[in-house]
């Protein structure tokens, strides 16, 4: 997607998106006032920037194995760990954010695609110290890194998987019987978005929370989200532009919101 496009689309969701006030479901009131809108400072927070500072100053360079639509030929590329840190990374402010929606969720079980360099996994881990974690990454090098940015923080109860969403995702699912938090954060293909999705359907529930991440990336991921918030399933949405939240409340009229982040 050209910057123009995007640009287009955030201005767009800017100009069209509410914030707390005018929210008639009291459940999204509550996540966006509680959740979405918390700025105070966790302690959490200086503690994982503290593992993000030390990749910024880390100049190792690892080879990175691209298997989704970040790598239009699926090449292999020499990267040094700063500039992937710098580069793919999500921002404090987002990595924060899916802090705050793991603690909101309180779940027993985390499944995360798309691990990177582990800061994020941090995050989802820390929110939820004592649930299941699973993280996926589909680069070999980058997981190792990964690997080590969690030993550095003491974490040895993560579950990292590496490989291909499309041959480990199936696998790890198996291990559960119900789904709480699934951040999907890979690929970045319409079809790969949505077989993603489809996996996970039959084992989420009335409180799983399905993140999906760059929903404007392309046109492709656009389409996928316009798909996954038509999934009669499906019962709230809420786009905050940046990331998708797809919630399963039964009992719902069917209501997608788009909300300013």
């Amino acid at each position: 997607m050209s910057k123009l496009t995007f640009t287009k689309d955030f201005l767009f969701h800017r100009f069209t998106s509410k914030n707390r006030h005018g929210l008639h479901s009291p459940f999204v009131y509550k996540l966006v006032d509680e959740v979405i809108y918390d700025y105070k400072p966790k302690h959490a927070y200086d503690k994982i920037e503290r593992e993000r500072d030390n990749l910024l100053i880390d100049d190792r360079v690892i080879t990175v194995t691209d298997l989704g639509a970040g790598s239009h030929l699926n090449k292999n590329r020499e990267k040094k760990i700063s500039d992937i840190t710098i580069n793919a990374l999500k921002s404090p402010k987002l990595a924060q954010l899916l802090y705050r929606l793991t603690a909101f969720a309180k779940p027993k079980s985390i499944v995360e695609l798309g691990t990177c360099l582990g800061i994020t996994t941090l995050y989802l881990h820390e929110a939820a110290p004592d649930a299941k974690l699973y993280t996926m990454e589909g680069c070999p090098q980058t997981a190792g890194v990964a690997k080590e940015v969690f030993d550095s923080a003491g974490i040895r109860d993560v579950n990292l998987i590496t490989g291909n969403f499309d041959d480990t995702l199936s696998g790890v699912l198996s291990k559960l019987d119900k789904l709480d938090v699934v951040y999907i954060d890979g690929n970045h293909q319409r079809v790969a978005t949505l077989n993603y999705f489809e996996q996970c359907l039959p084992k989420v529930h009335e409180d799983t929370m399905l993140i999906f991440d760059d929903i404007y990336w392309s046109e492709g991921m656009k389409q996928a989200w316009a798909q996954i918030k038509a999934n009669p399933q499906v019962t709230v949405t809420v786009d905050l532009f940046w990331i998708g939240l797809v919630f399963f409340k039964g009992g719902r009229v069917k209501e997608d919101f788009k909300i300013r982040f």
